[in-house]
This record gives C-alpha cells, sequence and structure tokens, in this order.
C-alpha cells in the first residue's frame, strides 16, 4: 500500500507535462491561425512583387509577348551608362534634397511658432495639418490653376510688385521649383505636428537650468532643444525620403515629367519605362536601382544614428 501511495506523485509528475504539451500545441496553433493571413498579405502584395520586378529586370518583356527573354545585367548596364538616366538621378537627387531640406527646416520653424502660447493655436495646427491629407490629384489641379501665368493666383503676386509672372509648368527652368514648392506646402505640416510634439514632450528643468545660467535663445536652441530634437529629426529625414523618392500623383497631374523631362524623377522614369514604353525590363531595372539607394542611405543614416542622435 506504502509503495502505491509512492508511486502516485511521480505518476502524476509524469502525466503533467502530457497535459503540457497539447495544450501549448493549442497555443501555438491559435498563433499560427491569427498570424498566417498577415503573413500571407504580405508575402502575395508585398514580397513577391518585388522578387518579380528583380526577376523582370533581368529579361526584355514589352508585357504583351507571352513570355519574357532572359537579358541578364543588359537592362542594368544601359540603365546606368545612359546619358537620360544621369539626367533623371540628378533631377532626383535635387528634388529630394530640397524637399527634404525645406520641409524640415520649415516644419521646425512652424513648430517652435505653434508652441508659444498664442490664441487659436488649436485652429492654426489644424490648417498647418490639412494639406498632408489632401489627396494629391487634387492638390495637383488646385496649384495648376494657382501657377497658371495668365489667370492664376500667381499672376495677381507678380502684378503687385510689378512684375510678370513666369510660366512655371511650361518653362524647364521653372518647373521643378514649381512642383517641390508643392510637395513642400504639402508636407510642412506633418514636420511641424511631428515637431510639435517632440517640443512638447522636453523636460521643463533643462531649460530653467538654462534661464538661470543666463543662456540666450539662440543657445538654449543650439545646445538643447535641437539635440534632443535629433531623434524626431531622424524620424522626418527617413520618412521625407522615401516620400520624396515615391512622389508620383502631383507630378502626375501638374507636369506629366515634363517638359523636356524637367520634373521626371526615378518614381515617374519607371512608371513610363513601364506603362508608356512598355518596357518591363527597363522599368524593374530602375525599380530596383531606387530600392537600393533607399537602402543605402536608410542605412548609412542608421550608422549617423549611433553617433548623434541622442534619445535622452
Amino acid at each position: 500500500m506504502s509503495t502505491l501511495e509512492a508511486a502516485r506523485p511521480a505518476t502524476q509528475q509524469q502525466a503533467a507535462p502530457a497535459r503540457r504539451k497539447p495544450k501549448r500545441a493549442r497555443e501555438y496553433l491559435t498563433f499560427a491561425a491569427l498570424v498566417a493571413p498577415n503573413f500571407i498579405l504580405l508575402a502575395v502584395f508585398s514580397y513577391w512583387p518585388v522578387v518579380y520586378n528583380a526577376y523582370l529586370s533581368l529579361t526584355d518583356w514589352n508585357l504583351i509577348a507571352p513570355m519574357p527573354t532572359f537579358v541578364g545585367l543588359e537592362n542594368y548596364q544601359e540603365l546606368l551608362t545612359g546619358h537620360a538616366f544621369r539626367e533623371v538621378l540628378l533631377t532626383t537627387v535635387i528634388f529630394v534634397g530640397g524637399v527634404v531640406a525645406g520641409s524640415l527646416a520649415l516644419g521646425l520653424a512652424v513648430a517652435l511658432l505653434l508652441n508659444q502660447r498664442l490664441k487659436g493655436r488649436g485652429v492654426v495646427r489644424t490648417m498647418v495639418f490639412a494639406p498632408h491629407v489632401l489627396s494629391g490629384a487634387a492638390v495637383g489641379l488646385a496649384w495648376v490653376f494657382i501657377f497658371d501665368p495668365n489667370y492664376g493666383l500667381s499672376r495677381v503676386a507678380f502684378s503687385a510688385i510689378g512684375q510678370s509672372s513666369p510660366s512655371w509648368l511650361t518653362d524647364s527652368g521653372w518647373a521643378l521649383p514649381a512642383v517641390m514648392i508643392v510637395y513642400l506646402w504639402k508636407n510642412v505640416g506633418f514636420a511641424a505636428i511631428v515637431y510639435l510634439a517632440g517640443l512638447q514632450g522636453m523636460p521643463k528643468d533643462l531649460y530653467e537650468s538654462a534661464s538661470l545660467d543666463g543662456a540666450g535663445p539662440w543657445t538654449v536652441f543650439r545646445r538643447i532643444t535641437f539635440p534632443l530634437l535629433s531623434p524626431v529629426t531622424f524620424f522626418l529625414t527617413i520618412t521625407t525620403i522615401i516620400s520624396s523618392f515615391q512622389a508620383f500623383d502631383v507630378i502626375a497631374v501638374m507636369t506629366g515629367g515634363g517638359p523636356g523631362g524637367a520634373t521626371t524623377i526615378l518614381s515617374w522614369y519607371v512608371y513610363e519605362k513601364g506603362f508608356s514604353d512598355f518596357e518591363a525590363g527597363p522599368a524593374g531595372a530602375g525599380a530596383i536601382v531606387m530600392f537600393v539607394i533607399l537602402l543605402v542611405i536608410t542605412l548609412l543614416q542608421t550608422r549617423f544614428v549611433e553617433r548623434k542622435v541622442h534619445y535622452k
């Protein structure tokens, strides 16, 4: 009898893991069932298009022939050695650099202004942020009218100072600045609101200590405010670079990449190659080049973050 009683605890201890195993298996199955739809959607709509695009970049296909013809790295060679693509890259660098620098600088200036105790600050914040959520096509159409040299608001503004309005959208020297102005107008509100959130989370004791030490506004901004905003600046830099590389809708409505390719950035080049010229190979190669450029920029900025971004 005592032997049976002594054996019961050991038997119960052996049975406990056996009961836990089915329970753990059910938890794993439940987790897999909940996560699987998301992974399937990502695989079908995100990962597979990237893989298939990489394959198309190695082929010659006009979107009509039954099967693409494999040509290896020929598309990349023609792309990187062609004068037209170098012009597109230069235009892209100017456009992205101008939009990123302008959005961050103007956004920070607006955020510093909105951080003051002003009447109607909430209304102003809403007005500043509103352009960011507007449709790109609607914004483009509105600015086409504004830039009209004969009937638009641009003509009124230049007439007030005794000058004639430039042909913003038909002059190759003015078309790119015009498109950049529109994207700045659309992006500044987002940058301002994000910067404002960072400013309102600043520790007050640092500013009180700086005030007691007699530090001026510029010293406080340079030594305290701007360094503590470095995580926000890093986030905005990454997101604005990516969105600028993907700029499409406003360009499609306002200039269509013209005049004379003056506003043809990399995203528009890929679209034209694929859906106007029906050259899937060069279009895929251009998309891969854009992906690599964004990846390199992100990696370089991440390395820069380790030394320059202050999270405390």
